[in-house]
């Protein structure tokens, strides 16, 4: 059974790519932007190779906190395949993945200069053709908790009004297993930007136990006219600093969870991060780990970094600390609390999981005085 006494085990399944990100040795973000024009070139640093999507990030932050986990993705047989392969194989983590001889391995250009939020340049590559054959469901019975990244980014799960997405929750909640969700952004333009996700995800978030997408990409997927207000009003600015908790980011939890969510965890950015959860009831019926989660509305501030080197894979680090603090039976807040931290400690390195810290050095900083940053309206 997924929860006998001490099994732990942790599938993260989804959305993989190779992050290839330039470092820009400007200290004036939006000048640099500003500067992007044909026939200009822009001298940069050094180019920093690391893995990136859900699968890589969430799953080897898991890893690195000392969880017991195995990733399922699909890569192509190509140059970009083999150095993901290989850095997953050099962190020691247990993988399935299923190399696809002819397709493209996803890879996304990182554009993060210094004072800006990053801006994208992504190939999903063959995340386009995964789908629930290549999770192996056999191992997933094994585990306790399965965690699944960015449907937003892979076609088999956003088309169809999301048939895919419902099947594979639905077969993995049968399997008993706790669950999450992430989403990732996407391009306004974009095939998946003009699908019904109200309707996709009224679909599946009743397999979801925590729903754990960004402020920014719920906005966007379930209330556009908002997400544009938003848009409007930050005037170029990180859309977080003009968020009102009551407002807007409460609002936007509480549509989620009539979807169908058990809990709802919204990444904030800088601010922090927003748990909301259904009534008690709808846990009642559920696994003994999640007892006491009905009922909660709680934000947790961000901490304040050392550093800030890049926030690359900080989202997905820090739903890596909520999972394996969960696991644990830590109390709901605390998982935020640990979680936020994680995010904290994430930007402090160029890659995603050589700046995160174990729960007991995050403890200890936390109870040291750690400055929290008060970045949201009431």
């Amino acid at each position: 059974m997924p929860y006998e006494r001490g099994n732990r085990k942790i599938i993260v399944a989804g959305h993989i790519s190779l992050d290839i990100t330039p470092v820009f040795t400007g200290s004036d973000g939006k000048k640099l932007l500003k500067s992007f024009q044909p026939g200009k070139l822009l001298e940069v640093g050094k180019a920093n190779v690391a893995g990136g999507g859900a699968v890589f990030n969430t799953g080897l932050g898991l890893h690195a906190l000392g969880a017991d986990v195995l990733l399922m993705a699909n890569t192509g047989d190509d140059d970009f395949g083999r150095i993901l392969k290989e850095k997953i194989r050099d962190r020691g983590c247990e993988s399935c993945i299923t190399v696809l001889p002819g397709e493209d391995t996803s890879y996304t250009i990182v554009l993060a200069p210094k004072g800006v939020d990053r801006l994208f340049l992504h190939n999903p590559g063959c995340n386009d053709t995964f789908g629930s054959e290549h999770v192996d469901f056999s191992k997933a019975a094994k585990a306790a908790h399965f965690h699944f990244g960015y449907p937003t980014l892979m076609k088999r799960f956003y088309e169809n009004d999301g048939m895919e997405l419902k099947e594979l929750f639905c077969r993995i909640k049968q399997l008993g297993l706790t669950t999450s969700l992430d989403l990732a952004a996407l391009d306004p333009d974009s095939e998946a930007a003009r699908c019904r996700w109200d309707i996709i995800l009224s679909s599946v978030l009743p397999y979801v136990d925590f729903f754990v997408p960004s402020i920014e990409e719920l906005g966007f997927l379930l209330n556009r006219p908002l997400y544009e207000k938003w848009q409007e009003i930050a005037d170029g600015d990180d859309i977080i600093s003009i968020l009102s908790l009551q407002r807007d980011v409460e609002p936007i939890a509480n549509q989620a969870l009539l979807l169908g969510a058990k809990a709802v965890l919204l990444k904030c950015g800088a601010a922090g991060m927003f748990l909301k959860t259904a009534s008690k009831q709808a846990f009642a019926a559920g696994p003994d780990i999640l007892k006491g989660w009905g009922d909660i509305s709680y934000f947790q501030n961000s901490f304040l970094p050392d550093r800030i080197l890049s926030a690359t894979g900080a989202g997905d680090t820090s739903i890596a600390a909520f999972i394996k603090a969960m696991l644990e039976g830590r109390p709901p807040a605390e998982c935020v609390k640990l979680a936020a931290a994680t995010g904290a400690s994430c930007v402090t390195a160029y890659d995603t999981v050589s700046g995160l810290l174990p729960f007991e050095k995050l403890e200890e900083k936390i109870i040291n005085g750690w400055e929290e940053q008060n970045r949201i309206l009431p």
